[in-house]
């Protein structure tokens, strides 16, 4: 019997290089995993109207992590599996499906990105959504879930282990030099934490705090908004455990253990 499909056709909204935010980040974070993987084939779930991130994903990672590196795009809605079709190429495939991420011989991922799905379901699915995700990953494999707008200026996501059912690490991803304030992150954060950001919440906390830093390094504006991101980073670490280090902030990227903005 063939296994049920789980999950809901999707608004399928996309857009080139909407996803090179996580995708240099995963590049950063999941790169070693892969290269070291006895079976490199990473997923990319959902992948929308079209297919043009899920290739720009493949020629990255074949590029910058190992030339024998495997793409499948998954896809609940059969119409976009067969308009995909005309991409398929060696390494590059594409199949119907959903969170049971069904690979052909029981081949298990070493990555997954789920971007812009699960903020169309209801905060109380997230949970089963991540764990039948994460069963599906190699031992040693990654989940990464999140939302960004529609040109990929913001972005943020949540990085899960293999079997895990919570995450890791909590990243927020910005182009800031359109940036006002970190807090514009708000409308794109992960659905688990998007109807969160109220009083007595920590996300709600963190993106206050990390607003002050911001406004308090005003005086940075000379030098660019990079370096006044850098610094407003460097002040933030003296409430929050912010991992990496400048070469990734100077990105826009600031990541922190999932517990410190984890609901409450």
């Amino acid at each position: 019997m063939t296994p049920a499909v789980l999950g809901d056709i999707t608004r399928g909204t996309t857009n080139p290089n909407r996803l090179r935010r996580i995708d240099r980040w995963m590049l950063h974070a999941v790169c070693p995993i892969i290269r070291s993987s006895q079976d490199p084939v990473v997923v990319d779930l959902g992948y929308g109207a079209t297919p043009i991130t899920t290739q720009e994903m493949f020629l990255r990672f074949r590029k910058h992590v190992r030339p024998d590196v495997e793409v499948v795009g998954i896809e609940i809605d059969p119409i976009r599996v067969k308009q995909a079709a005309e991409m398929i190429e060696p390494g590059l495939d594409f199949a119907y499906g959903g969170f049971e991420v069904p690979l052909p011989d029981a081949r298990k991922p070493i990555a997954i990105r789920a971007f812009n799905v699960l903020r169309q379901y209801d905060e109380s699915e997230v949970s089963k959504s991540w764990q039948l995700m994460t069963n599906r990953l190699a031992p040693e494999g990654f989940l990464v879930e999140g939302t960004c707008d529609e040109i990929g200026r913001r972005s943020s996501w949540v990085a899960l282990r293999s079997q895990e059912k919570t995450p890791e690490t909590f990243t927020i991803s910005l182009h800031v030099g359109s940036l006002e304030m970190p807090s514009e992150i708000a409308p794109r954060l992960p659905k688990a934490l998007i109807h969160r950001n109220v009083p007595g919440e920590k996300i709600y906390d963190f993106l206050q705090e990390f607003d002050r830093a911001w406004l308090g390094n005003s005086a940075m504006i000379p030098f660019g908004a990079r370096q006044r991101w850098v610094a407003t980073v460097e002040d933030l670490r003296s409430s929050y455990p912010i991992l990496d280090n400048k070469v990734r902030w100077r990105l826009g990227e600031v990541t922190i253990p999932w517990d410190v903005v984890a609901p409450k």
